[in-house]
This record gives structure tokens, sequence and C-alpha cells, in this order.
């Protein structure tokens, strides 16, 4: 069975890679240089493929800066710092990319219909707070019927599937899977900021520190607030 993993290099995608691997899938990674403000994820992306073993790691590269609308994106919109989990979950952040899940989701379809994949697998998560639109179940349940109805596999044999395995999981559970999984932690970047080392302060690492604290365990990755 052939899946192609979606690879960010962070906490979630890690966890579904290794997931994916255990329940027995021949695992294609691909992640995507968009030119975005973290781009040291790459680096955490390939070292995460070549420590699982996957069959193939691939980088599709693509400039969304080219017209911006988020802060991973265009450096003068600020990434937001030190917010509660009340100020997350208020409103969609100015971290989201416009149609980013869609753009990735679509390069995976045409890589897996290539390779000959069954599944696309995404470590999207509704439960993160980010309350970012392209990572809900009716956005993952609409992609589907795309996957379905936009390609010769879906309509003239079976569809390549779309799994996203953690999107009802709390960032806790999440934690505590990939470690029954053994993912490398500390080859991780879940940082929204480009620096040598992970900010603290963003929402993507206070989410994960939070995580990491609840289940009383320390974060491997060092971070700039140590």
């Amino acid at each position: 069975m052939k899946a192609v993993v979606l690879l960010s290099g962070g906490l979630d995608s890690s966890t579904v890679l290794y997931r994916a691997r255990a329940d027995g899938w021949d695992c294609y990674t691909l992640a995507f240089d968009y030119h975005q403000r973290h781009r040291c994820e790459l680096r955490a992306a390939a070292q995460i493929a070549e420590a699982a073993g996957v069959c193939e790691h691939r980088v599709v590269t693509f400039d969304l800066r080219s017209w911006g609308g988020s802060a991973l994106t265009d450096d003068a919109i600020a990434v937001p710092e030190a917010r509660s989990l009340d100020q997350m979950s208020a409103s969609i952040p100015v971290t989201y990319v416009p149609a980013r899940n869609t753009i990735f989701l679509s390069f995976a379809l045409g890589y897996a219909e290539a390779v000959g994949a069954q599944c696309v697998f995404l470590g999207v998560n509704a439960l993160d707070y980010s309350g970012y639109p392209d990572c809900r179940p009716d956005y993952i349940n609409a992609m589907r019927a795309v996957y379905r109805l936009g390609t010769r596999q879906g309509r003239e044999g079976e569809a390549i599937a779309i799994a996203a395995p953690l999107i009802d999981f709390k960032k806790t559970e999440i934690v505590r899977l990939g470690n029954e999984l053994g993912v490398p932690w500390e080859l991780t970047w879940s940082c929204y900021k480009g620096g040598d080392v992970a900010c603290g302060v963003c929402d993507s690492c206070r989410l994960r520190l939070a995580a990491f604290a609840e289940l009383g365990l320390r974060d491997p990755v060092l971070y700039a607030t140590e």
C-alpha cells in the first residue's frame, strides 16, 4: 500500500507520518517551499523523512509571497505573540495562508495518482484553536469529493482517499501518540518564525509547549524563551 504524506516537519505531520508507517503504508512524503517565513521547517521535514525511512521525499517549490495575505508570507504582517487560548480561538488568525491546504492537497493528488498511491495523509487538527477553515471536517469531506471527481483514478477505479487521523485529537493526545510511535521530537519544527531557535511565544509554540507541559514532559526542542 502506497501513501503520500504531507510533511511540514511539525509535530502533527510527523506524528501522522509515523502513524501511517506503523499501519503498514509505504510512505512518499511531500513538503512545500512556498517562501514561507519559517522555511527552516523544510530542513526538519527532510530529517524526519530520513529518520522514518520513507520511500521518497520531495519538495515542491512555488512562491506565495508574490501575493502575501498572511503573516507567514508577508513580513509586513506580524506573527501574533503571547496570546491566550481564548484569544487564539476568537477568530481566524493572520497566520492563516489563503487556500494553503487546497494548494497542498492538489499537489498531493497529482503526485499520488502518478505514483499509484491509494491514500493521502495530512496532519490537520480541528481542535488546535487556530480555527483555520481548511483544517475542519467539512473541508476535508469536500476535498474527498474533489479527489473522486477530478482524477482518472476516481472516475474509472477507486478514488484516492484522504486520511486525517488527528483531526479530532487534542494536542496532548497527539504528543502522547507520537511518543508511542517514537516520533523524534528533537528533529521537528513548529515555530511560525524563521529564527535559529523556536521563539516560544507564537501561537504554534505556545500550543506545543502547553501540550508537553500538561503531560509532564519536556519538549526537547530549544526555545529562545528558555
